[in-house]
């Protein structure tokens, strides 16, 4: 096979929101001091009966039957996480398990915030090798779990979440494949201005370290993966970053020029869902109508261990 492609997406959050007041009752905050400094009104909390990998079961059923197929066709199981709470079974085990799946191949891919758009570049690269024909590929995280509720710098940031997409191999011949070109990297020497440590494990950051390298470093990359795809930034039909903090993805946008793409903004109504962020965002925009099928769509995911990795794919 020459390429592949995204079919179908499903997204799923637990059903407990909490707002910005609902925190200014927990710690010392406001609306309005969250709202402008991060955009974020609501984020979904689970509780503890809702396991990361029963969210992530939930968005993969609803890509594999948008998709169409039956969880004993998917060969293989990829789940990005960074909130997994057992080293054995891995996640994408557990998520098979409770999919009902035969017999497929499962890895889990911890890149914290750029998780999902790793993962989708290792679905693509095993059905280029020949590897797989169809995957589940799903981005699933509980950042609840590890927030310090009594840090009002990165409590208010965080939200739990699941997004999937089903990729399927593209037929030779394909002029212009469903998945373009990956391009990732790191700065390994800046690893620790994201950290999830401790017993038991908690979020933190530096935060204005994060928001200076996302804002000035990562736009000329975003638009050399548009290069890389064959896609001018003003042809995209979507850009959907990695939902980290409004004031980090409307810069990024801007500098990208993606004059005539419609801008997920998921992150005001979910918070920072980490690798559940980019598939859920562009599920939404999906489902909703907002963008059509075969528009360039500019994914870009970035963050944890100060990684980050992007592709443009066909929206299904």
């Amino acid at each position: 096979m020459t390429g592949s492609r995204v079919v179908a997406l499903g997204h799923y959050q637990p059903a407990k929101v909490l707002t910005n007041d609902d925190l200014a009752a927990m710690v010392d905050t406001s609306d309005e001091w969250i709202t402008s400094r991060v955009g974020i009104r609501t984020r979904h909390i689970g509780g503890p009966d809702e396991p990361v990998d029963e969210l992530a079961a939930h968005a993969g059923a609803k890509a594999l039957a948008g998709a169409g197929l039956q969880p004993a066709e998917v060969d293989l199981v990829l789940v990005a996480t960074s909130t997994a709470i057992d080293r054995s079974p891995s996640m994408s085990a557990r998520v098979a398990a409770r999919l009902g799946m035969e017999s497929p191949a499962v890895m889990d891919i911890n890149v914290v915030c750029s998780g999902f758009t790793h993962a989708l570049a290792t679905a693509d690269h095993a059905i280029r090798a020949g590897a797989a024909e169809r995957v589940l590929v799903i981005g699933a995280d509980k950042m609840g779990d590890i927030a310090d509720w009594t840090d009002r710098s990165t409590c208010v940031l965080l939200g739990d979440g699941a997004g999937a997409a089903v990729v399927v191999a593209e037929p030779d011949g394909v002029e212009r494949p469903g998945i373009g070109p990956v391009l990732w990297g790191s700065v390994p020497g800046m690893g620790n201005a994201v950290r999830i440590e401790g017993t038991p494990p908690r979020f933190a950051q530096e935060g204005q370290s994060v928001y200076r390298w996302a804002t000035t470093q990562l736009p000329p990359i975003a638009r050399r993966v548009c290069e890389k795809a064959g896609v001018a930034p003003e042809e995209l039909g979507a850009v959907v970053l990695h939902q980290a903090n409004l004031r980090i993805i409307e810069p990024i946008a801007r500098k990208i020029g993606a004059v005539n793409a419609v801008v997920a903004r998921d992150v005001v109504d979910s918070g920072n869902t980490s690798a559940a962020s980019i598939p859920m965002a562009l599920s939404k925009l999906v489902e909703r109508g907002e963008v059509h099928s075969g528009a360039p769509v500019l994914l870009f995911g970035f963050g944890g261990n100060l990684s980050y990795a992007g592709q443009v794919i066909r929206c299904p």
